[in-house]
């Protein structure tokens, strides 16, 4: 029996690794959902597409009629970006058989649930799964809370005070500490490149300790997205929080991008309401596989 018009087309859908010349059509790709997308946009356009430079692969589904329609970066992370079930379907496959790489699997929740799924069995289990983490967004500075006007862009003189502080968060947010494997050499130069880039802002008090901090992780033409958030445990309950993402997001709709997004875990019920105080609104949901 000759095959139906559907089983032709998924014959004809295909996936493979993506190279300098699919760039321009990635990046259209890339920029449906600035949002959703910031993480992986932000490396594409800063290196391209080289495995090298870019820190991973990337992976293109192309629909029946040879249109790039799904991608997949698979470095570190494992990270979806406008996939339906059958990019879905081809992008598990391919990482089931080169086996895992990668730390954590993330992405939007529903093609990352799937994705999972379909990975549980061969690449379980996960030490932690986070199945939905509102994503977040705004575009105007809050009305509401006022900045706070001691927090300011880090110096390069003060990365060695600003690193406990980053450690502490990764260390609390991730259940890992950042320091284990290389002694943390990777994460030291990745906070020391957010710090030279102007993307690394807090609050010192008066002995050089940091009270709250956050970072501008991802940065793309049309969005960025903030990490990192953290106020010194002595400091909480007093909505530091709240002033200090006020003062950021001035600086950063000043002069970084034009939409700030950020995503949290949902359980986190006091962030959401502080988030949403500052002048944050839903947009959408993640999920992370942690492994």
């Amino acid at each position: 029996m000759l095959p139906g018009p559907f089983q032709v087309a998924r014959a004809l859908a295909t996936t493979r690794v993506l190279d300098v010349p699919d760039l321009a059509d990635t990046l259209e790709v890339l920029h449906r959902d600035p949002v959703a997308n910031a993480f992986v946009a932000t490396r594409v356009e800063a290196v391209g597409l080289d495995p090298w430079r870019l820190g991973g692969e990337m992976w293109g589904w192309f629909d029946a009629d040879g249109q790039l329609e799904s991608l997949c970066y698979a470095g570190a992370n494992l990270v979806l970006v406008n996939a339906g079930p059958e990019a879905v379907r081809a992008f598990a496959e391919r990482a089931r058989r080169q086996g895992r790489r990668c730390s954590s699997i993330v992405g939007p929740a529903g093609p990352t649930a799937g994705l999972w799924a379909l990975l549980e069995r061969s690449w379980g289990p996960a030490r932690e799964v986070r199945a939905h983490q509102p994503l977040l967004a705004t575009a105007a500075p809050s009305a509401e809370v006022a900045p706070d006007p001691l927090v300011r862009r880090v110096l390069r003189s003060e990365i060695d005070a600003l690193m406990p502080a980053c450690v502490a968060m990764f260390t609390e947010e991730v259940g890992i500490s950042p320091l284990a494997g290389d002694g943390g050499l990777l994460y030291q130069a990745r906070i020391a490149e957010l710090v030279g880039g102007g993307r690394s802002f807090a609050r010192f008090d008066e002995h050089g300790q940091v009270v709250f901090k956050a970072e501008v992780g991802a940065v793309t033409s049309g969005a960025c997205q903030i990490q990192g958030v953290w106020v010194a445990p002595e400091h909480r309950g007093r909505r530091l929080s709240e002033s200090g993402m006020a003062a950021v997001l001035g600086f950063v709709l000043g002069d970084v991008a034009p939409i700030v997004s950020l995503y949290v875990n949902d359980y986190n019920v006091r962030a959401r309401a502080a988030y949403q105080r500052v002048g944050f609104r839903e947009v959408g949901a993640f999920m992370s596989v942690l492994f």
